[in-house]
């Protein structure tokens, strides 16, 4: 069950959200956790057991804090919840793609079957690892109320796919917080334009690469083949930041601040300021629990490149266990270091240079990211840059075809990349027009999904 979906919008949410209203105070925390309870078990419905195991970790997880709060073995109590998060991680995440790049190596001929990842696995061990690590440097008390602990890793807004929260984001809200018309006003607002975002905009810019695709790599134009990756950029961009407001909105609803995702990514001159605003829960969470203990750029320029190698490789493996995800974190790894060397203060000075190398370089990062077949992504970038001269492709006035169809969709969805609509609407917020115009966002967005034609959200793989 997604946001997006009817079974969410018209079952779940409504009943949820009537009786959570209703129940005082004190009962609200049992129902969260009840709700969110039920949203991870519909959405795991054919891996049942999956719902378990993560349960035996939430358990684990609060007994194992306990331990480390009590001040006797802290350390030992740390390094087993360390252990079994990761180990838990790497064993559905990573196991079969590590065994069958042993098995390769050796030419042992193992067949090892891929497992089915447990919704949210990433996030969840994360989190785990963000709580034993507070509660062990001393920053958080272990939470005493397995409601509170439960509904801290359950929390059915952040569960599958964020945003990324710490337990001191949330801490005092899940012992107390109330919940206003403002809020609630605030929150549906951020909803619908989330919902808008990822069903009228990523999911129909998206329909120009799955037609890429169709056609086959090898027979796009040049023009066409650029066409499709900056549609690609648009959509993994608007459906992530559509899911992320979906989520703050929910999570205002319930009285929780969530803390924001994205701070318009693609109006970034540099790598580094780039991922200082894209996904940025997940990136506060490397620098705080990875960079800096490792000791960030504190201990010379040599271990600062070391640890920001060990950050990427880390962030690679995160999103996927598959050789492209290493060869992206690689990549970003290379330019982040580059950037740091001098070449960050070069794109300060020269505004115009900046923007050619971030509309460049954004792009072609994610063409790394989306195709998992290396020789198919050699064949991609070989129509991005023919060497042999041939723009065009098999199908020469194909990318005057999809100009058409997508052309304005494009300009569009650049738009909503920037800041310029977010502080229209500010300006407007109270505007009866803007209510229209929401409660337009909102029929479109039903009608589409009444027609069947939005797909998952892409984060949901990871």
């Amino acid at each position: 069950m997604v946001f997006s979906s009817l079974e969410f919008l018209f079952g779940f949410l409504p009943v949820f959200m009537i009786v959570y209203y209703l129940l005082p105070t004190s009962w609200k925390n049992g129902w969260l956790l009840l709700g969110s309870l039920a949203f991870y078990t519909y959405g795991t419905w054919s891996h049942p057991v999956h719902l378990l195991v993560l349960l035996a970790g939430v358990t684990l997880n609060y007994a194992l804090a306990r331990g480390i709060d009590g001040g006797r073995f802290r350390k030992l109590w740390f390094a087993v919840g360390l252990l079994a998060d990761l180990g838990l991680l790497f064993y559905f995440k990573y196991a079969a793609f590590f065994l069958g790049a042993v098995s390769d190596a050796l030419h042992l001929g193992w067949t090892v079957s891929e497992q089915v990842l447990p919704l949210g696995i990433s996030f969840f061990t994360f989190r785990a690892v963000s709580y034993l690590a507070d509660v062990y440097r001393g920053k958080e008390r272990a939470e005493r109320s397995l409601w509170s602990i439960g509904n801290y890793f359950f929390l059915f807004p952040t569960v599958v796919s964020g945003p990324l929260v710490c337990y001191g984001d949330i801490r005092q809200r899940l012992a107390q917080r109330g919940v206003g018309l403002a809020a609630v006003d605030h929150g549906l607002r951020e909803f619908v334009i989330g919902l808008g975002l990822k069903v009228l905009l990523a999911d129909q810019i998206g329909k120009l690469w799955s037609d890429v695709a169709s056609i086959g790599y090898d027979s796009i134009s040049t023009p066409l083949a650029w066409m499709g990756l900056i549609a690609y950029s648009f959509q993994l961009y608007l459906d992530f930041y559509g899911y992320s407001r979906m989520a703050v909105g929910l999570g205002l609803m319930l009285g929780f601040q969530l803390p924001r995702n994205f701070c318009y990514p693609y109006t970034a001159r540099s790598m580094t300021e780039f991922w200082r605003k894209w996904h940025m829960s997940l990136g506060q969470w490397f620098r705080d629990y990875v960079y800096i203990p490792l000791g960030g750029s504190r201990e010379g320029r040599f271990k600062t490149f070391r640890n920001l190698f060990v950050v990427w490789l880390c962030t690679g493996l995160w999103h996927g266990a598959d050789w492209n995800f290493l060869l992206w974190g690689l990549i970003l790894f290379l330019l982040l270091a580059i950037e740091k060397a001098g070449w960050k203060n070069v794109l300060d000075r020269h505004r115009i240079l900046s923007r050619i190398y971030m509309l460049l370089t954004i792009p072609l990062t994610w063409l790394v990211f989306a195709i998992s077949d290396l020789g198919q992504l050699k064949t991609y970038f070989l129509r991005l840059f023919p060497v042999n001269g041939q723009l065009l492709g098999a199908y020469t006035k194909d990318f005057l075809k999809y100009g058409k169809m997508y052309g304005v969709l494009l300009v569009i969805c650049a738009l909503f990349c920037t800041p310029l609509p977010r502080r229209l609407y500010r300006k407007l917020s109270q505007s009866p027009w803007v209510i229209l115009i929401l409660l337009v966002i909102l029929w479109g967005s039903l009608y589409c999904l009444f027609q069947g034609v939005n797909d998952p959200f892409m984060y949901f793989r990871f």
